[in-house]
């Protein structure tokens, strides 16, 4: 049997999840209701009612009642985690939809990114049209958009919850029956290719391309993250989890936009986890000469007088210093000394992207140089090894040369096994 659960607030939202628990079962599929409110009385019964979301997290309802509201709906989200996590593990859960408003929607998406990534997750929100990353975070979430606030069955908000209800459904069923649902492969990378993470960004497309379709010649499977933040996150955590056999981290403005608060940062702890994992890592400095800012006419006062570029209209870069090149350095440096893992560092002494190649509007060799030093000076005495190449990031040659030595790294790490 299909099994979907409805996570909400049943005190103010009891109405459209009555209304959702008929439609889902209309739709074939069996319907577990998680009540995650605190205050009024439940809209309508629950399987698993607040009183036992709040233990799942410690805690009692009671006391609950009487906190202030921002640490009570976190404790509830907790508690909703833990509901669905135990389903999970029983085998009782295919697919998770919820409704709400800000605090809805805050409860419903913790609990949801807390689930393995395959299992269908549908939030229906009124925050939806906005920026969605703090519900979103790493997970594969699907966000739908409510039009008008959840508050009753309307001619408007009819129509956009039989969607979502028809969608977890069929999701849910499809679920159910892959291999994921049935409980094989207990996890990524379970299959009979080895998994191997690449970083990239429009302007390294081409080297990581080359990098790409040379481990997939060599017998990988390669998953390529974009460098918007986001994307470096969800690496980390992946790698975090031990999914990988390799790391290929050719990209790292994510790292130029930490340092410079830049709009696409991944955190300080970008190029962390593989290390600390111990998973062989190979590492370049792709753009890392470029910081990333929102459209031109969003741009910091403090950039408007460096090189700037409007990248696309909803991106536009500067070019990163002699000074913060030098930092950079002195940062990845740092991160690479803590590895417990092989780890390469290859270093494309012809420029870091298509904008800082020679002739480009942001090649720069002092700048670039500087980086490379600081770098150099960093790893000097550490385990990581260093390799120059008298090459720009984007020629093929570099892409499959970097390739090629995460291959051995991986092999002799196998090998040594």
């Amino acid at each position: 049997m299909t099994n979907v659960a409805l996570v909400g607030t049943l005190d103010t939202k009891g109405v459209e999840y009555g209304w959702l628990r008929e439609r889902l079962l209309r739709a074939g599929v069996e319907v577990v209701l998680v009540d995650a409110g605190i205050l009024g009385e439940p809209g309508v019964p629950a399987d698993i009612p607040r009183e036992e979301v709040a233990r799942a997290a410690g805690a009692e309802l009671s006391r609950l009642r009487t906190a202030d509201r921002g640490p009570a709906l976190t404790t509830m989200a907790r508690g909703a985690e833990a509901a669905l996590l135990r389903l999970h593990a029983e085998g009782r859960l295919h697919g998770v939809l919820a409704v709400g408003g800000s605090g809805g929607t805050s409860i419903a998406t913790r609990a949801m990114r807390a689930l393995p990534l395959g299992v269908p997750k549908v939030m229906v929100s009124s925050m939806a049209s906005g920026d969605v990353s703090p519900y979103v975070g790493s997970s594969d979430i699907t966000m739908m958009y409510s039009v008008v606030d959840v508050a009753g069955i309307n001619s408007v908000s009819a129509p956009v919850l039989a969607n979502a209800a028809e969608a977890v459904a069929a999701m849910a069923k499809g679920f159910a029956r892959s291999a994921l649902g049935r409980g094989r492969p207990a996890r990524l990378g379970s299959g009979t290719r080895p998994l191997v993470a690449a970083s990239m960004a429009g302007v390294t497309t081409a080297g990581v391309d080359a990098a790409r379709a040379r481990l997939t010649e060599l017998g990988y499977e390669v998953l390529v993250f974009h460098s918007s933040g986001t994307g470096g996150r969800t690496l980390e955590k992946l790698a975090g989890q031990g999914v990988f056999a390799g790391v290929l981290d050719l990209t790292l403005s994510e790292l130029a936009d930490d340092l410079c608060e830049g709009v696409l940062t991944a955190g300080p702890d970008r190029l962390s986890a593989a290390g600390r994992a111990g998973i062989p890592q190979v590492v370049s400095l792709g753009a890392l000469d470029l910081v990333k800012f929102g459209p031109l006419e969003t741009l910091p006062e403090r950039a408007r007088y460096r090189r700037v570029r409007v990248h696309s209209p909803s991106i536009t870069v500067i070019r990163t210093t002699e000074s913060e090149c030098a930092e950079l350095g002195r940062r990845v440096a740092a991160k690479l000394r803590a590895a417990t893992g092989p780890t390469a560092v290859c270093v494309p002494l012809r420029g870091l992207s298509t904008l800082g190649a020679p002739g480009g509007p942001y090649h720069d060799p002092d700048a670039d140089g500087a980086l490379f030093s600081a770098l150099r000076e960093g790893l000097r005495g550490s385990a990581a090894r260093l390799y120059d190449y008298d090459t720009h990031i984007n020629d093929p040659a570099f892409g499959r040369a970097a390739a090629d030595r995460l291959h051995a790294m991986i092999g002799a790490e196998s090998a040594a096994a």
